[in-house]
């Protein structure tokens, strides 16, 4: 940031000089206004790690950029289930921001994999609104701890990269609101960050950043938000009708063109210069806040933000099975290592979120620094190149000389990234190749992935062991040796679902969609709330990760007051081996009238335990998160009834459970002309009214039943009160249908 001292107030700027304030002067920063002494701003890409480009700037991570802490992505962050530990984080990406004049890091990103295929699920957490907004609030926390604003992104429904400037996500409701705006929702009410970055593409037919509904309604007036809201580089299509949704700051630069439109729009009164007014005065509050900042003293601490990198990793590593108990590895093995991601790391993704490493550990380095005599084979390329065959074969002949085999593979960078999405899930089929021809010589295998989305796992069975490394930022590779050779006992989770196949996935046949649409069939049953309903079998549930300990779990108690449900559960540490676990509660009702999942995750803890020792684990739901969104008031409503809390391992490993009863809120449906006659006759006041003259009428003539039969109650359910009306001989007339409509919405 340039400039110091007192800020001026909006009303001492002309109204060119406000509209400055709302686009950027270049790629990177915003405008400074000289004469008023308004500074100018930078902003540079997260969320991982500080992307400050060295000279010019791009998009897409094709410039240079200062070295900077590359910790893991959030594929692999939030699969440590730790906010503490994600907060951690944060504070380093604030300091780093911080020393290099930063005054916003763009990030985090809270987006739901809603498919397996979307090239950017590296850089979110889940498939699930909890883990994003908690992990994510944690991110914000830790960021703006040093003065140093974040950018919440991509609101909203940016799910993929197929079209993403342009393509309508098409979403009802109740999933928009419960699986994709949830998470935002709980960054922005529990960290507010400074800064929301709009998505790039339409929602329901319209851009994101020109969405008053969004940018306004939902955002501000509904969740409270005080900050400014930022366009994706480029993601501005009217800057003017923009301006009026709410969009406070377009990136980058358009060199002064729509700077103009907005003034123009204003001297010829299309729109008020409050609009305009609101906007500034936004930007001149997060120039005040980014002022406060401390810079740290010194240069960074790399060696210290390194060892963070390391344990933010080696927290991240989900191991997946270990048959035989063939981990962890004792380094007095013969072991050989095969795979070229052991020596060339795949550690983080592709595009505007590219870091330049401080430092970078090899798995291969790592390994032998523990194993000296570990023998290695690439055993395939990166880019396709060489002879496959041949590749192989060096592989192979080093794995049948060895006790323990040590498989790194991985999708190669070109598979993943943003600006593009996957075409499938599978590992390259000269991976798979080695793999087949790796057990053949020697069945002792542990297979370690380097992927920022998940992949079909074929040989699942047939290896005994699998360790998820995903992408584990710079300090990966000495977080895999750890994690294999156990002086780190693994304790991450999966936050999205292995599927079998792709064709399981609740978003195949919907994805990415055709002709600029993207329907979301599937929804409210995203990830495993869909497997779970379908009972699909899976890979690997949601939820799942092994420890080279044991866990027992206790009785589950729970209790419900007016704010929410408290559940407490004794966890013991079973085995030899000092673990940690999380502790994951999943709440259900039994009857609902709308369509529910089996189980939907609501509170988690991720927790340490010494061997042999037990902890109370206590778990708190808030009310507000065992509502749904009722599409006839259009808000969230909690339905009263017995719900059941499971606590367990994962969605699919539950160890106990308790019943609880919640009270519901009180909801009274409008009743209009369109409305039902059974919505009519379950409305307290009217409804046994009209089933009286209902009762009446059709027993006209003989012994009139006090009741309707059911049968005919059920054929007249879904009879709209304007068409009863219609019916000769009804007893409902027109008059008779408003005095009711007015008496029942009085």
């Amino acid at each position: 940031m340039t400039g110091s001292g007192q800020l001026p107030e909006v009303s001492d700027l002309t109204t060119a000089e406000k509209a400055s304030l709302t686009s950027g002067a270049d790629f990177w920063t915003t405008k400074s206004v000289e004469r008023a002494g308004v500074p100018a701003l930078m902003l540079t890409d997260g969320p991982h790690g500080l992307r400050k480009q060295n000279t010019g700037g791009d998009h897409l991570g094709l410039g240079d950029s200062v070295p900077a802490t590359c910790f893991p992505p959030a594929v692999g962050l939030g699969s440590s289930w730790d906010p503490d530990l994600a907060e951690r984080v944060g504070v380093a990406l604030g300091v780093e921001s911080a020393i290099e004049d930063v005054a916003v890091i763009l990030g985090p990103g809270v987006n739901i994999k809603r498919s397996p295929l979307c090239g950017r699920n590296f850089e979110y957490f889940s498939e699930d609104p909890l883990i994003g907004g908690v992990m994510g609030a944690a991110l914000v926390r830790g960021i703006q701890s040093q003065g140093v604003g974040s950018s919440l992104k991509h609101f909203a429904a940016n799910n993929q990269e197929t079209d993403r400037m342009r393509a309508s996500s098409d979403v009802d409701a109740r999933p928009l609101r419960e699986i994709y705006l949830r998470g935002f929702q709980r960054v922005v009410t529990e960290a507010q960050p400074w800064t929301v970055m709009c998505s790039y593409n339409r929602i329901n037919g319209v851009y994101a950043s020109e969405d008053p509904w969004l940018l306004t309604s939902v955002l501000r007036d509904e969740w409270g938000y005080t900050g400014l809201v930022v366009s994706d580089w480029g993601a501005v299509n009217d800057r003017v009708a923009a301006l009026v949704a709410g969009l406070d700051l377009e990136m980058p630069a358009s060199g002064g063109r729509t700077d103009a439109q907005i003034v123009d729009a204003i001297e010829s009164g299309r729109i008020d210069e409050s609009v305009l007014d609101l906007a500034a005065e936004r930007m001149l509050e997060l120039i005040r806040r980014t002022s406060a900042v401390v810079k740290p003293a010194g240069a960074l601490d790399v060696e210290a933000h390194h060892d963070l990198a390391r344990e933010a990793a080696a927290r991240s590593i989900v191991l997946l099975r270990n048959d035989g108990d063939i981990l962890p590895l004792n380094p007095q093995q013969r072991i050989a290592v095969v795979g070229a991601f052991a020596d060339q790391p795949r550690y983080q993704g592709a595009g505007s979120s590219l870091i330049n490493p401080t430092r970078l550990d090899r798995a291969l380095e790592e390994i032998r620094a523990i194993a000296p005599d570990a023998t290695y084979a690439a055993g395939f390329s990166l880019d396709g190149s060489g002879d496959a065959a041949a590749l192989r074969a060096e592989a192979v002949s080093v794995a049948a000389e060895a006790d323990v085999v040590v498989a790194f593979l991985g999708l190669p960078a070109a598979a993943e990234s943003e600006g593009y999405d996957r075409t499938d899930i599978d590992l390259p089929a000269d991976q798979l190749a080695l793999v087949a021809e790796l057990r053949a010589a020697n069945p002792n295998i542990v297979v370690v992935l380097s992927n920022g989305g998940v992949v079909a796992l074929p040989f699942r069975d047939e290896v005994p062991a699998i360790v998820e490394a995903w992408l584990g930022g710079q300090g990966g590779g000495h977080a895999a040796a750890q994690v294999l050779f156990g002086a780190v006992n693994p304790s991450g989770r999966l936050t999205e679902t292995i599927p079998l196949k792709l064709e399981d996935n609740p978003s195949f046949g919907n994805f990415p969609g055709e002709f600029g649409h993207v329907r979301y069939g599937e929804g409210i049953l995203v990830g495993y709330r869909w497997y779970d309903a379908r009972e699909l079998e899976v890979a690997y549930p949601f939820g799942h990760g092994l420890s080279y300990t044991s866990f027992a779990y206790g009785d589950v108690s729970a209790a419900a007051d007016d704010d929410g449900i408290t559940v407490r559960v004794d966890v013991t540490n079973t085995g030899e081996r000092d673990g940690r676990t999380v502790v994951q509660a999943y709440a259900s009702i039994g009857a609902s009238v709308v369509q529910r999942a089996p189980r939907e995750l609501k509170a988690f803890q991720s927790v340490a335990i010494a061997a042999g020792a037990t902890t109370t684990v206590e778990l708190r739901i808030p009310r507000a998160d065992l509502a749904y969104w009722d599409v006839r008031v259009d808000r969230w409503v909690v339905e009263g009834g017995e719900y059941t809390v499971s606590v367990g391992e994962s969605s699919r490993d539950l160890r106990g459970s308790a019943t609880v009863s919640v009270t519901a809120d009180e909801v009274t449906i409008p009743i209009t002309p369109d409305s039902s006659l059974g919505e009519v006759l379950a409305h307290p006041v009217v409804g046994p009214m009209v089933q009286q003259a209902i009762s009446g009428f059709l027993g006209a003539g003989s012994d009139a039943p006090t009741e309707l039969d059911e049968g005919m109650l059920a054929m007249l359910q879904s009879l709209p009160l304007a068409r009863m009306v219609a019916f000769p001989g009804s007893p409902m007339t027109p008059e008779a249908m408003h005095q009711l409509i007015a008496a029942a919405n009085a």
